[in-house]
């Protein structure tokens, strides 16, 4: 099986793509969106090149590896995160703005098994295609995080590093508990008890 050790995304920021290319690269994100939905996201990539119509070498030529084609697959939702987050940043409630996106990350990870765990260990290696996701993540955490402690409604002790951390924590144990659907909503509201500061915020 091809192999590549390479840690970034194949495509070069504005190198436009040949038709053909462009046709094989979007087959490949749909067929690849579709098997990490199904079987997690250590879905046989062999798979996703076959099903999406070319061989694993086209494949490993837009992907170099199975991180870069996971930060392409999840490239939508982290924008709408990084959206959310901008939506968040003048709420009335900054600490419940801060668990309300949380919890939006925890869903996020929620549509892919796997997910959790990569985006956990992508955060000790900044070498790592995935580390794309998590270095707006945390920038945009930080400063929802900073609002609220600046507000008093979160204690000044509470580092964005920590929270991102049991984040992925909560929608790991989310995933590994399908016969509990309100986890994630027991864990959350957990964390909003225990972030709160010196002046708690009224509902």
């Amino acid at each position: 099986m091809a192999t590549s050790t390479a840690q970034t995304p194949a495509r070069t920021p504005g190198r436009p793509m040949r038709a053909d290319a462009r046709r094989n690269y979007d087959r490949l994100l749909d067929e690849a969106r579709t098997s990490f939905a199904e079987h997690g996201t250590d879905a046989s990539l062999e798979d996703v090149a076959r099903h999406a119509g070319v061989g694993i070498g086209t494949l490993y030529r837009h992907f170099p590896n199975r991180q870069a084609l996971m930060y392409a697959v999840f490239q939508e939702a982290l924008d709408a995160l990084l959206a959310r987050s901008r939506e968040l940043a003048e709420a009335e409630h900054p600490c419940r703005a801060l668990v309300e996106w949380l919890g939006a990350i925890v869903t996020y990870a929620g549509e892919y098994r796997g997910v959790a765990q990569a985006l956990m260990s992508a955060s000790r290696d900044e070498t790592s295609a995935l580390s794309q996701c998590n270095v707006p993540l945390r920038e945009a955490g930080a400063r929802l995080l900073a609002r609220a402690q600046e507000s008093g409604a979160v204690r000044a002790d509470v580092s964005i590093e920590d929270l991102m951390q049991l984040t992925n924590a909560i929608a790991l144990a989310a995933e590994q508990s399908p016969d509990d659907p309100a986890l994630a909503d027991r864990l959350l509201t957990l964390t909003l008890q225990g972030l709160k500061g010196p002046r708690t915020e009224r509902a």
